[in-house]
């Protein structure tokens, strides 16, 4: 009893004390790794075309090297929780995020398709690597802080992934060549990697040696984490529904003009990075299991009115409900599986994490099925199903 009250007292006087600026400078430098990924993946994005265009691949070739992307990062996300838990977040934070940072220059100059899927499936590992590096030490960060951070880091990576695309874009309006417009890219998104490694301290966060558990020891993931992984994966699959289908849903069944078509998905990703924003005081004012329910049921009215009104802006208005619903229900599922007893919290983000994945690469082509089978909209309403049941499961996240 003596020991663990000098534990909490040590840790106590570190609060108030010097860890005060450590702790700041952690919450600061995870912001910043959230924004970095989002960067690194978005900025891939409009390298696609050129990529295509001087390959010279058909749509099916370059469907299958995309797949590669996908593949690397599922596959790498089981094996990193192991990384992460035996050697620290900040290791794998740094050592995958230089890594990551190496791909945007090498994609840029693949000769080949087969060199295009293996720096893809290259690329896919490191990014995976920080996904969930970065999500373990955010939940270790949110604990410390004794407040509720995950969501603001997840619009942070909302931010990175519209500023990415963007600022590439217009690097290459500017002139500037594929390959320089990613040289410039990776060395800006490395140099923000080597300054945040320094706030990324282990040792701001005291441990109770009487309650952490041995690094060498690794148990399977709890039960809890495999319902929160099939909850990741439900949501993960709505939001990757509105990434592949939102323009193909206005044009061809609303009838909205193919270069308008796009607004969907920017109505759904501004209301997704403004309730992430908005996430974390809501989420400390009501409670998690709150912003789950109400997230879902707020998705699940956006499916259904895009599914069954007829009308322009209430399929705008359903992108909108949509975005604002899911904002906030991964983050939550984040920090909840870094919160579960009995599981480390890297393996448990990394098992959720890792479904979460699969849903967001298989969602879009279970979408296409059932809309060959039956209709887009009947599809959409389908989802909607699967959030019902992420809503009805929300005390999990208690």
């Amino acid at each position: 009893m003596q020991g663990r009250r000098h534990v909490k007292t040590t840790y106590e006087s570190a609060a108030v004390g010097g860890s005060i600026a450590s702790l700041s400078a952690a919450r600061w430098s995870t912001r910043l790794i959230f924004l970095v990924s989002g960067m690194s993946m978005s900025a891939w994005a409009p390298m696609v075309p050129y990529v295509k265009a001087r390959l010279q691949l058909d749509d099916g070739q370059l469907g299958t090297a995309l797949l590669a992307f996908g593949g690397g990062s599922m596959l790498s996300m089981p094996f990193v929780g192991w990384l992460t838990h035996r050697f620290g977040s900040r290791t794998v934070i740094v050592a995958a995020g230089l890594s990551m940072c190496l791909a945007l220059p090498a994609l840029a100059q693949v000769s080949d398709i087969t060199m295009l899927m293996a720096t893809l499936f290259y690329f896919g590992v490191m990014l995976g690597a920080v996904d969930v590096a970065m999500n373990a030490y955010a939940v270790e960060v949110e604990h410390r802080s004794n407040d509720r951070l995950m969501s603001g880091f997840h619009g942070l990576f909302s931010v990175g992934g519209l500023s990415g695309a963007v600022v590439l874009s217009a690097l290459l309006a500017l002139g500037l060549g594929l390959t320089g417009a990613a040289i410039a890219i990776a060395v800006t998104l490395a140099s923000i990697v080597l300054c945040l490694r320094n706030g990324l301290r282990g040792e701001a966060f005291p441990v109770d040696a009487d309650t952490a558990p041995e690094k060498s020891r690794l148990s399977m993931p709890h039960a809890r984490a495999w319902l929160l992984g099939l909850m990741c994966f439900a949501s993960f699959l709505a939001e990757g529904s509105m990434l592949d289908w939102s323009a193909v849903f206005l044009r061809d069944i609303r009838g909205m003009a193919p270069a308008s078509a796009g607004v969907g998905y920017a109505c759904f990703s501004v209301a997704m990075a403004m309730g992430r924003f908005s996430g974390d005081r809501l989420i400390a004012r009501r409670g998690p299991a709150w912003a789950v329910r109400v997230g879902a049921g707020l998705a699940v009215a956006g499916f259904l009115l895009l599914a069954c009104i007829p009308l322009t802006l209430a399929a705008l208005s359903g992108f909108v409900l949509i975005g604002l619903g899911a904002s906030n229900i991964v983050p939550v599922m984040f920090s909840a599986a870094g919160r579960l007893a009995g599981t480390p919290p890297a393996v448990a983000i990394a098992t959720a994490t890792t479904l979460g994945y699969v849903g967001l690469l298989s969602g879009p082509a279970l979408i296409g099925f059932v809309a060959r089978a039956s209709s887009l909209p009947a599809a959409f309403v389908a989802v909607a199903g699967l959030l019902v049941l992420v809503g009805l499961s929300a005390r999990v996240v208690r």
